[in-house]
């Protein structure tokens, strides 16, 4: 992936990772369009980093997802890259009686069906574009589960999986698919996780991922 010049759509841009690289590849010279369900928090990370562009996106909705990918093209038709990173994690409690299904299913929704859903939408246009770029925020989690997230974890190797195939059939296209795996990195995605001793820092971990793309722009993770 080239790191300057591109339109980028980033799911889950107005707020830890997701805002991490918006602002990042902003300052690199792309046009940024971040997405995301607080149209309040949209506008304030917008207003932080003028230039950039917002929408709101509920990627639970598959309905929402296909007239706002329908839309975004129209608004943006340069736009060449997806990053796919908007996504919750819950913590379960898989012994109860019963088990509350909830957290799960939402977790389903939005980590693994929404950004298949959104990289259907968009992946006609995309493969118009010379050069374009999928990139999955997947987890360390994919590889090693915590126990106390059994269903996030799960999602996360199910989009390491997902992003190896995607990557495979559009081999010969214009597309390129990078998996971007973070490690536990000090966001709010938990309660916990902002305070968490052993989490890699925030403005750390989007420095070195800027500094891996830079340095390998053809990885595939």
């Amino acid at each position: 992936m080239k790191i300057r010049n591109n339109t980028i759509l980033i799911t889950g841009g107005s707020a830890g990772i997701g805002r991490g690289l918006a602002e990042a590849l902003h300052a690199e010279g792309n046009r940024i369009i971040i997405a995301g369900r607080r149209e309040n928090v949209l506008r304030e990370t917008d207003a932080a980093s003028p230039g950039m562009d917002f929408a709101v996106l509920d990627v639970e909705n598959a309905e929402a997802i296909r007239s706002f990918a329908d839309q975004v093209v129209k608004d943006h038709p340069a736009l060449n890259v997806l990053i796919n990173n908007a996504g919750i994690m819950r913590a379960e409690t898989l012994t109860a009686d019963p088990v509350e299904l909830g957290d799960a299913e939402a977790m389903i929704a939005t980590d693994i069906l929404g950004p298949i859903r959104l990289t259907a939408a968009l992946l006609p246009h995309l493969q118009k574009q010379a050069e374009a770029t999928i990139i999955n925020v997947t987890s360390g989690l994919a590889f090693v589960p915590l126990a106390l997230t059994p269903t996030y974890s799960a999602t996360k190797a199910a989009m390491h999986s997902y992003s190896q195939s995607l990557r495979y059939q559009l081999r010969k296209t214009s597309v390129r698919v990078i998996e971007l795996a973070p490690p536990a990195v000090a966001t709010d995605l938990m309660p916990s996780s902002r305070s968490n001793p052993n989490a890699m820092s925030l403005g750390d971990y989007i420095h070195e991922s800027m500094a891996l793309l830079k340095a390998d722009p053809s990885a595939a993770e």
